[in-house]
């Protein structure tokens, strides 16, 4: 376990970090891993990692469960470790490294809440107005993309796979990165 703790704490000191909004207990990865644990259906978390993470979470979300039972101070520990497993996994199919899930109310890039904004209602104007004009087209695209892949059958993981990466794709294109992360999911 101390060595296990060592080569993570080394491989995060040599992988990049980079903010983002997955990293946040208000981000979407964590608000489907709380979704996740209420219901006791890892699919809505499945979706934010690569397949080859899958056991490694699937065995960190059995766990939690069955802890969950114990209390309510056992569910809390059992729940961060979880979604804590569930970012870092997420951030590392990203290439990048996890310092750890920021706290409800972090401060969150404009571009990022209006492009949260744009998901939820389905409209863009709003982050379209927010880039430069020869990002907008590219940035509409992908908008679209992202929002025809978004009525997922939970229990179809590609599907959330899929989705997942065309939301990537949108965010990332909309703070500024030029390539789509296609190999993220």
């Amino acid at each position: 376990m101390v060595f296990t703790l060592l080569l993570r704490s080394l491989a995060e000191a040599i992988v990049p970090t980079a903010e983002a909004h997955c990293d946040t207990a208000d981000g979407p990865a964590v608000i489907d891993g709380r979704r996740a644990l209420e219901v006791g259906n890892i699919n809505h978390a499945l979706k934010w990692i690569q397949a080859d993470a899958d056991a490694e979470l699937t065995e960190v979300f059995d766990k939690a469960l069955a802890v969950r039972k114990l209390g309510a101070g056992a569910a809390e520990v059992a729940d961060r470790l979880f979604l804590e497993t569930l970012v870092r996994l997420h951030r590392m199919g990203e290439g990048v490294g996890f310092t750890g899930i920021l706290p409800s109310g972090t401060e969150i890039d404009p571009i990022v809440v209006a492009a949260d904004r744009a998901t939820e209602i389905g409209d863009d104007r709003e982050v379209l107005a927010l880039v430069p004009a020869e990002r907008r087209e590219e940035l509409h695209r992908r908008f679209e993309i992202m929002l025809g892949k978004k009525g997922f059958d939970v229990d179809d993981v590609g599907a959330g796979r899929d989705y997942v990466a065309a939301y990537v794709s949108f965010y990332k294109y909309a703070e500024g990165e030029d390539h789509a992360h296609d190999h993220h999911h």
